[in-house]
């Protein structure tokens, strides 16, 4: 014989089961902050690119964005912070897969990514330029230019938003050579196998400047203001406790004489400062 439910003990069991959720949703937020404290420990994911997260030469991994993660977590009574290397295209996969806590790697806020993550507010904003050969021989300037002319390549970090950006300008798949990182997109530029690389201003001339007498980072770059980064630190859905309490520390901190120091060897200054919100970026 069949068995009729109430429909009033239904609702009750379906509200019931959305409290569990909410619950256990609440309890991991408490869970990972709460962990990151007893441990005094905290994972950071980061990929080589230089200036905002890299392995140095003594094996140490320092940039923008670790630095700032070590002096945020110290005043929260944080003692370790522990790097995860990996390919920047898996950093979001990683962060969600549970390989680390946070990703500190100078990551730009964007609509798109709003949507896998939850970020702090900005500690940086930067434009982009490119890496071209010495001397800039196809004389390119824009997005334009090399839309323009189809013999050139560009060559972009995967899963950038300057992908998103050369498409729009009308690059085509074919001109576009992905590669891992930044020292692939240097060795491009160098072998002649790409005309041009792109990335953030500071990415470009520090890469220029490892590339001796051969590239060059162009001074004037023509692209949209709205193309302008917005870095910050992201973390999973679940942890908006741990994303807030760090928040929270950064807006004490960010600006201050002891920020400004911190940032300034990777060539960072005031003018990188920004009032913009995540949730402004995010378009909340």
């Amino acid at each position: 014989m069949s068995r009729v439910i109430p429909t009033t003990y239904r609702r009750l069991t379906v509200a019931l089961g959305a409290l569990g959720i909410a619950f256990a949703g609440c309890l991991a937020q408490a869970d990972t902050l709460a962990k990151v404290k007893e441990t005094s420990s905290v994972r950071i994911g980061y990929a080589n690119e230089t200036p905002f997260a890299y392995t140095a030469l003594d094996g140490s991994v320092t940039g923008e964005s670790p630095e700032i993660v070590r002096k945020v977590f110290e005043r929260m009574g944080i003692k370790t912070v522990e790097p995860v290397l990996t390919e920047w295209g898996s950093l979001i996969p990683g962060l969600r897969a549970g390989r680390f806590d946070l990703i500190a790697a100078g990551m730009y806020i964007t609509p798109e990514r709003c949507k896998q993550v939850v970020f702090t507010d900005p500690h940086y904003q930067l434009p982009d330029t490119l890496l071209v050969a010495k001397g800039n021989p196809k004389k390119l300037g824009s997005y334009a230019d090399i839309a323009g002319n189809p013999d050139v390549k560009l060559a972009i970090m995967s899963g950038t938003v300057n992908l998103g950006y050369a498409r729009e300008a009308g690059i085509k798949d074919e001109q576009i050579l992905q590669v891992p990182d930044t020292t692939a997109q240097l060795q491009a530029v160098r072998s002649g196998r790409a005309d041009a690389a792109v990335g953030t201003q500071l990415t470009m001339k520090g890469l220029a400047q490892k590339g001796g007498d051969k590239v060059e980072a162009i001074a004037e770059f023509k692209d949209d203001p709205a193309h302008t980064g917005y870095g910050a630190l992201a973390f999973r859905p679940e942890d908006k406790a741990l994303r807030d309490a760090v928040n929270e520390e950064l807006k004490k901190w960010l600006g201050s004489e002891e920020h400004l120091k911190t940032v300034e060897p990777f060539g960072f200054d005031r003018s990188n400062l920004t009032d913009k919100t995540a949730a402004e970026l995010c378009g909340q």
